[in-house]
């Protein structure tokens, strides 16, 4: 049983002050007294998530007991966050993994993996990065997320595996304090985040913004244009973080793995051929990754309800109702096994929802927002900083869809209003939403890692933070020279095609 420690006793105590604090100051101006209780609450959820104050899915649950006590929404309403269809999109991606593992799968595809990337720990985190990015430009980080976990994982225990069998001494293989394992499932989140980054469809702040722009400004921003500027800017992101992961923050604790590459040639002999099960499984696991990656291409208006949700939920129905042995009543997928997956990370992203529907039925949401005019009459470089650092730290406590949908329109104006170029501030934020990297509220990928049990919150706090100061630096720095020298614009000054929405405007 873990200990209670100092941090958590802290924890504790300066969350609940803080709430009071906040309950007892004067409301800003332009802001509800809702808003005002939301704040409190989210600051509470915070404290105690990073301290793990209390159980993580615990503190989740605290909307639907201060929601309605604050009069911020009905009951009804903030428990119907915890029933999105994302939450069944994670229930889905959990179950195809442990059907995965409960036939030994996973251990087929982690070593052949190894085979093709190397052995060395920090090119298997390369290549898993890799790999997550380029399936997050095509299909949403959250199923990426799921598909590479469940592989990460399988590679994690087998190396554990190895240096066991191989008797290496001064290396912890337990979860929490493997480095590699960390590093690992970190940099899958976070790569499954940067790689969103790369197209329009990659990631849904990037789909936000392109809309907005069209039905704003009327103009549209191409596929190729976006791709342009987004790709230049997932290899740099992506490169710097791996560095950050494998030579700063959790450096693999070897070189190589022992044996090399004689050793995993020698444990796939030792698999045999593919059993019936295993294929089986790995058909519908790549059906249900194929059905992810086709949904954004294909445009079948009788296909239009199906969301990704849909289709890991069917994927795991499929492995209910597939045998492995018919006579004796053995399927692919039974309850017992269903009842291992992570159900307390399921609660833990549903309060994340319910705290991002809270900023925005409040009112906080849009007065942070507002709040950034303060900007006007600086120079664009520190405007950029600013509304990137903000928008950073509003997504680690809100789902960056919502962060992105709530600040597009305004930002439109604010730009309008300073006389700058709609993009400058439009894109940068649109970038900033992806990259909270703190907190595993605070994106999808995250989440899904943190359900590794490989990964603590201060861990992920800790790494996260730098990341995120990073972010700052990179997307202000591509965003005033790589934006302008792509695109083909003058970020200091207002487009022609404006003045039209100018002069309807009035002096409104």
């Amino acid at each position: 049983m873990s200990s209670y420690g100092a941090r958590q006793r802290i924890g504790l105590f300066l969350g609940i002050i803080l709430f009071f604090i906040v309950l007892i100051f004067p409301t800003p101006e332009g802001l509800s007294s809702e808003g005002m209780y939301v704040a409190a609450i989210a600051l509470l959820m915070a404290v105690w998530w990073i301290s793990e104050a209390l159980p993580i899915a615990a503190i989740a649950l605290i909307p639907i007991a201060l929601f309605p006590v604050f009069g911020v929404m009905t009951s009804q309403e903030v428990t119907n966050q915890y029933a999105d269809h994302i939450i069944y999109l994670f229930m889905g991606g959990f179950l195809i993994a442990v059907t995965m593992e409960r036939w030994a799968l996973h251990k087929r595809v982690a070593l052949n993996i190894i085979r093709l990337v190397g052995t060395g720990p920090s090119q298997i985190v390369l290549g898993f990065m890799i790999a997550s990015a380029l399936l997050s430009m095509w299909i949403s980080n959250t199923a990426t997320a799921m598909m590479m976990v469940p592989i990460g994982l399988a590679v994690i225990k087998q190396v554990s595996t190895i240096i066991e069998e191989q008797q290496i001494q001064n290396v912890d293989t337990t979860p929490e304090n493997f480095r590699f394992a960390v590093a690992l499932m970190l940099g899958i989140a976070y790569a499954c985040s940067i790689g969103g980054v790369g197209t329009i469809i990659g990631t849904p702040p990037n789909t936000v913004l392109v809309g907005v722009v069209e039905s704003t400004f009327g103009q549209t921003i191409t596929f190729a244009q976006w791709m342009a500027f987004g790709i230049p800017f997932v290899v740099v992101m992506l490169g710097l973080c791996w560095l950050y992961l494998v030579r700063v923050a959790f450096p693999p604790e070897i070189s190589t793995l022992p044996g090399g590459k004689e050793f995993i040639q020698e444990e796939i002999g030792k698999l045999g051929k593919m059993t019936r099960e295993e294929f089986r499984v790995a058909v519908v696991f790549g059906g249900v990754a194929l059905a992810w990656i086709l949904r954004g291409f294909i445009d079948i208006e009788a296909l239009e309800l199906v969301h990704d949700s849909t289709i890991a939920i069917a994927g795991a129905l499929v492995l209910f109702g597939t045998p492995s042995d018919f006579k004796k009543g053995v399927f692919l997928l039974d309850w017992e096994t269903a009842t291992k997956i992570p159900w307390g990370i399921i609660v833990l992203f549903g309060g994340g929802l319910a705290l991002a529907h809270g900023f925005s039925t409040s009112g906080l949401a849009e007065w942070i927002a507002h709040s950034l005019t303060i900007l006007e009459g600086v120079h664009i470089i520190v405007m950029l900083f600013a509304l990137i650092f903000l928008t950073i730290m509003l997504t680690e406590i809100t789902s960056n869809t919502a962060t992105a949908t709530m600040l597009m329109p305004i930002l439109s104006s604010m730009a309008i209003a300073m006389m700058i170029h709609p993009y400058a501030l439009m894109v940068s934020a649109a970038i900033a939403a992806s990259f909270a990297f703190m907190l595993p509220v605070a994106t999808p990928p995250n989440a899904v890692v943190f359900g590794s049990s490989f990964i603590t919150i201060p861990q992920m706090a800790k790494a996260g933070i730098w990341l995120n100061i990073l972010s700052v630096f990179v997307i202000t720095i591509m965003a005033y020279v790589l934006l302008p020298l792509i695109w083909g614009i003058e970020l200091t000054t207002l487009p022609d095609w404006i003045s039209h929405i100018i002069s309807t405007w009035g002096n409104s």
